[in-house]
């Protein structure tokens, strides 16, 4: 039986309206259909199809299984505040509302966490899940359901799953989602109830997003065949721990107690903690991890960018230093751009908080998971950014028979069959093959992948590699954990100490977790670096893969919650969590990473606080704000002045010299300097760096003729040979990200250094110094947009080439082409950049398109809660010509913030909607 129905009782002043006009749009949308995909298949799609699967937001529904009513209220943008007097009413209650939203969302993400993508969209997808099957977090999830997680949590998972599964009770395809209806054209795929398991699977593919410096280890390997070590170093250089401030300022580690403290009560010892050093990779393992990032990159972006310089922003001020004398907590974090947002904005409160029901909180959640991930309760508010540590690493395995060497033995693989199912076609069985210890063959996902390591030269005491050695995979998301049980006890922790508890179930993915509360005079901030993470043996820092036949290169063990480092009421008022460093490791005997995020966006954060501060000026919830949309460039201010000096004879490109006269440094969406600066940059990079790396890491389809990497052959044979890039766009390399900055400024002065040479062309002399190099950047340059945006540079503007597309993440990228017009949303011209503070990501390889975002905006006002801002990226809705499938984007993109309320008569003064649940 569907949920027992009643309508509404009377509507709401101006509704009809509004209602006709949205009835008006839709009608227009399928005239337009119908012209463009013909009139026979355009009538299919008729209004009651579009509006088939809209939320029922106000009246009444009957839902089997709650203990007593609950109340949903949605404010203008639909979003949601749903009131119980149980925590398992409260949480069923979510899982209904959620699967109103976002269902179809939530089925994709199930499907993408447990391998069976193809099941709804066929064999293109068949890679994608044998891959995700091999990494087996669905299996990992149930694990950690059945073993790990707390009762109670158990108990809200269950209610969750029930409130989902009331929610799909009776409802066909094209009840629930626009995109069903689409699929039933190619397929009769039909939904199925969620599970418990489904929601915890979720967070390993936010741990996949977030998973560490794997990427980097890759890059590292693969730049082998065409650098040697001093050129790789250069283009790895050391976290500039004296010009850019580490999170962890205060306190220290104790070596006597094995703690981390906020004083220091004895020495650190770095000996034998494996803080230098580290393993060299054997040559020849290039094309292989080539063939192991063409699978990364084609996991669907719902998990998430799998590039480099993706981040996050997150700082809090003490209340001495507000306005409201209380402190302001602000949180941006950076993911790749989907539609819909990955964020959902929801508050979750108890009608009157007791041991019954637990909860009053509001904040960002993950649509197909309870509880709010980041966001404030009553007492306290939190945020998160990406610590980067490094919890993963890549082992070269030796197979031998049906075995691997193990310390100068043979042991067996555990394997295991899986079948693929495919929507329209036959189904594929896989065999995956893990180590004794849990680690799962990536190689065995690919044919290149299984030829490891061919031309390798591998030193004396390495086995024989006979046909190639695999790649297996030590990730600590790959063992059961318990971040289920952090999220709900963050929810309800009202003081630091039990923040900190929380935080300690708060295994996978390791972040940077701050914290405020309003208690006493000022309230209190704070920091904790949480995580599972591991400890390497002595010698290996895991920046590169490690020889799997030697047990010495296994982790032995992990940092005591104890020793990792927190911060409680800094003496300097402020903390700022931006990706960087968390420690200075002469102060702490752990490696957390070799790779952190360089520091130019914490710093730019600390400057501007700081510069507040020092001035006695109080910082304000609209000062926070427009910290968020910082813009200045970083890079600009260290090139600019070089660029301005160079004698440039071709009249065009010194107009376009002329736009950095002056310039601000802030790349604002209408600036042109901006737009010719960037594109100078880019083409910096493109010349000193992107084409003198192997192919695997420049842009796919970018050709050049290189000199060959291997020259041992006749002296008379062509020592230059033509190769072409791999990688996708958005993928490749120089990214442009703050790694190449430090590059950049490392060797900005010595104006002959190697990387400036450049050979001669057919279009262009050759370069012997940087000045020459610069001054042909900013000639392509100027050709460039004159070729994008025009030869007057009069029309040029930053966002003219920075553009933001929204995509539905599945019919959006693959169906066909009407189907794309109706789903995806865009373009938006956007200010900011590559690590500014307002960080809209661009892969300078590639192109100026934004590839990643802040994905949502919040500041917190500890004084006065009904007084904090937020913003996402898209809307609280997930259907297609909902008015809140993207109603927030237009003032995201221009950096405004949407009033939160929190208290019950804040709620009610912004309702629109009301819908009551009944049991």
């Amino acid at each position: 039986m569907p949920p027992n129905t009643t309508a509404s009782s009377g509507q709401q002043p101006g509704k009809s309206g509004r209602k006709k006009g949205r009835k008006a749009r839709l009608f227009l949308i399928v005239l337009v259909l119908a012209i463009i995909g013909g009139l026979a298949f355009g009538a299919y799609w008729s209004i009651s199809t579009v509006r088939a699967s809209f939320p029922q937001t106000e009246g009444t529904i009957q839902l089997d299984g709650l203990s007593g009513p609950v109340t949903v209220q949605r404010d203008g943008n639909g979003i949601p505040q749903v009131y119980a007097s149980s925590d398992e009413d409260l949480f069923m209650a979510q899982g209904f509302v959620q699967a109103q939203d976002r269902f179809y969302e939530m089925d994709v993400r199930r499907h993408m966490t447990s391998g069976r993508l193809s099941e709804m969209f066929g064999s293109g997808q068949v890679e994608n899940d044998a891959f995700l099957r091999t990494l087996g977090w669905d299996r990992i999830a149930e694990k950690e359901y059945d073993t790990k997680l707390s009762s109670s949590t158990k108990k809200y998972l269950r209610a969750y799953s029930e409130g989902v599964n009331a929610y799909l009770k009776g409802k066909s395809g094209e009840d629930i989602s626009l995109e069903y209806a689409a699929l039933n054209f190619t397929n009769d795929y039909k939904p199925t109830e969620w599970t418990p398991v489904d929601s915890v699977a979720w967070l390993k593919a936010m741990a996949w997003d977030l998973r560490g410096n794997m990427q980097e280890e890759i890059d590292r390997s693969l730049m082998t065949s065409r650098l040697g070590p001093k050129q790789i170093a250069d283009l790895y250089p050391e976290y500039p721990y004296s010009r850019h401030k580490t999170i962890v300022r205060e306190g220290s580690y104790d070596s006597v107690t094995g703690t981390y403290g906020p004083k220091s009560t004895a020495s650190t010892s770095a000996a034998g903690t494996g803080l230098t050093g580290g393993t060299e990779a054997p040559a020849g393992f290039q094309s292989q991890l080539s063939g192991l990032y063409e699978v990364l990159d084609d996991l669907p972006t719902a998990v998430g960018v799998n590039g480099n310089g993706i981040g996050s922003n997150s700082w809090v001020v003490a209340g001495e230093h507000t306005i409201t004398g209380k402190p302001l907590l602000a949180n941006d974090p950076h993911l790749s751009a989907s539609l819909p947002s990955v964020w959902y904005q929801m508050g979750l409160h108890c009608t009157s908080v007791s041991a019954k029901c637990q909860y009053d909180v509001t904040g960002y959640t993950f649509a197909g998971m309870p509880g709010v991930v980041i966001g404030h309760n009553a007492d306290m508010a939190w945020g998160m950014t990406n610590s980067g540590v490094d919890v993963t690493d890549l082992y070269l395995e030796k197979i031998t028979g049906e075995g691997y060497e193990y310390d100068g033995k043979v042991r067996p693989f555990t394997s295991r069959k899986e079948t693929i199912k495919v929507a329209g076609g036959a189904a594929k069985t896989i065999v995956v093959r893990q180590t004794e210890d849990g680690m799962p063959l990536l190689s065995d996902r690919d044919d290149e992948l299984v030829q490891v390591g061919k031309k390798a030269t591998v030193d004396a005491e390495a086995p024989d590699r006979g046909d190639g050695y695999a790649i297996a995979l030590r990730w600590t998301a790959l063992d059961p954990g318990r971040t289920m049980d952090a999220v709900f006890a963050m929810d309800k922790a009202s003081n630091w100490t039990e923040f900190r508890k929380a935080a300690a179930s708060f295994e996978v993915p390791s972040q940077n977790l701050i914290y405020a509360d309003g208690s006493g005079a000022h309230g209190n901030i704070g920091y904790q670096l949480p995580g599972k993470i591991p400890t390497r043996a002595k010698g290996d820092d895991g920046s590169l893969p490690s020889p799997g036949w030697d047990s010495k290169y296994r982790w032995t063990g992990y940092i005591k919650q104890s020793a990792l480092p927190y911060e409680y009421n800094p003496e300097r008022g402020y903390i700022v969590t931006a990706n960087q460093a968390v420690v200075d490791p002469d102060k702490y005997p752990y490696t957390l990473t070799t790779d952190w995020g360089y520091g130019t966006r914490s710093q730019r954060i600390t400057d501007l606080i700081e510069a507040k501060t020092k001035g006695g000026a109080k910082i304000s919830t609209d000062d926070m704000r427009q910290m968020q949309l910082d813009n200045s460039s970083e890079i600009a201010k260290l090139i600019v002045p070089k660029l301005l000096k160079i004698d440039v004879p071709d009249k065009d490109v010194r107009d376009a010299q002329k736009l950095l006269e002056g310039w601000d440094y802030t790349q604002d969406a209408d600036s042109a300097a901006a737009a010719y600066f960037n594109a100078t940059w880019r083409n910096i990079l493109k010349l000193a760096f992107g084409n003198k790396l192997p192919k695997e890491l420049r842009v796919k389809g970018q050709c050049l003729w290189v000199e060959r990497a291997d020259t041992t052959g006749p002296a008379d044979e062509d020592q230059t040979v033509r190769e072409c890039g791999e990688r996708e766009p958005d993928q490749a390399q120089p990214d442009g990200g703050d790694r190449w900055f430090e590059v950049i400024r490392k060797i900005i002065d010595d104006e002959h250094n190697s990387w400036w040479k450049l050979p001669q062309t057919r279009t262009a002399e050759a370069s012997t110094d940087r000045d020459k190099l610069f001054a042909r950047a900013m000639a392509d340059a100027r050709w460039e947009l004159t070729a994008k945006l025009g030869k007057d540079i009069d029309t040029w503007s930053w966002g003219r080439l920075h553009r933001l597309f929204l995509k539905n993440q599945t019919l959006g990228t693959e169906g066909p082409g009407f189907l794309q017009y109706m789903l995806n949303r865009g373009p938006w011209n956007l200010s900011g950049g590559e690590a500014t503070v307002n960080a809209t990501g661009w892969n300078a390889a590639g192109g100026y398109g934004v590839v990643w975002v802040p994905s949502m905006r919040m500041v917190v006002n500890l004084g006065d809660l009904d007084k904090s801002k937020w913003i996402n990226l898209s809307g609280a809705s997930g259907h297609a010509y909902n008015a809140h499938y993207t109603d927030q984007t237009e003032k995201w993109a221009k950096g405004e913030l949407l009033p939160w309320a929190f208290t019950k008569e804040a709620v009610d003064k912004k309702t629109s909607d009301t819908l009551v649940l009944k049991p």
